[in-house]
């Protein structure tokens, strides 16, 4: 059988993230011009898979990342369901004020069952990523698409990484830089039988390799 590869990106820097800003689906900020020179840079130095398709989450910041990554794919699908999480009553707050606030601290503990007024709850997100997740997949299956890009942000990737991906590791651990990711390799009897992926290597290509380099000089 074939494999089938899915290179999970995430998107470029905003103003929010330079701020310091918990922004979640709640916010549709666009890439800030430091955002766009960054994924130019990484784009010229190093290597992104050439695809036809692409996914992207409906929020302006990932279609733009989608669109300066992979300028020549002929297919770019918008899904609803790769947005980030809603925040509620924290979209927009500064995340340093945040760990202060014992609320806060309920929601970041899996344990508690607390979902802040207006925001997502964390069990509804995990499934929604989860699903989407086996939806690219099937839509590939379904159109022989043996390569595909689905630019989307950091909190859906480390979702979708830490639920279907081998090895197994804890969602923070799968945290992406902006404008990199991961790809996702399927083996259709092994997604079929078991529901999972392999993680096999960063992107772009050649990225940690740059940044080893890059810390060997400092």
């Amino acid at each position: 059988m074939r494999n089938y590869q899915l290179y999970l990106i995430r998107h470029g820097i905003t103003e929010g993230n330079l701020k310091g800003l918990y922004v979640g689906s709640g916010t549709d900020l666009p890439l800030c011009e430091e955002g766009r020179s960054q994924l130019y840079a990484l784009r010229d130095r190093f290597t992104y898979p050439e695809v036809t398709t692409v996914f992207s989450s409906p929020l302006s910041r990932a279609v733009e990342t989608a669109e300066i990554l992979f300028p020549g794919a002929s297919k770019k699908l918008v899904i609803q369901d790769l947005r980030e999480m809603a925040f509620g009553v924290y979209e927009g707050k500064e995340v340093k004020s945040l760990v202060k606030d014992p609320d806060f601290a309920r929601w970041m503990d899996p344990s508690s069952g607390y979902t802040p007024p207006h925001a997502e709850d964390t069990a509804d997100f995990h499934t929604r990523c989860r699903e989407v997740l086996m939806h690219m997949f099937e839509y590939m299956m379904k159109t022989q698409t043996f390569e595909a890009a689905c630019v989307t942000h950091g909190g859906v990737i480390m979702s979708m990484m830490a639920q279907k991906a081998v090895p197994v590791h804890r969602p923070e651990e799968w945290m992406a830089d902006p404008g990199c990711g991961y790809t996702l390799r399927m083996d259709t009897s092994i997604w079929m039988r078991d529901g999972l992926a392999e993680a096999v290597e960063v992107l772009p290509w050649g990225y940690l390799d740059g940044e080893e380099m890059q810390q060997e000089s400092e």
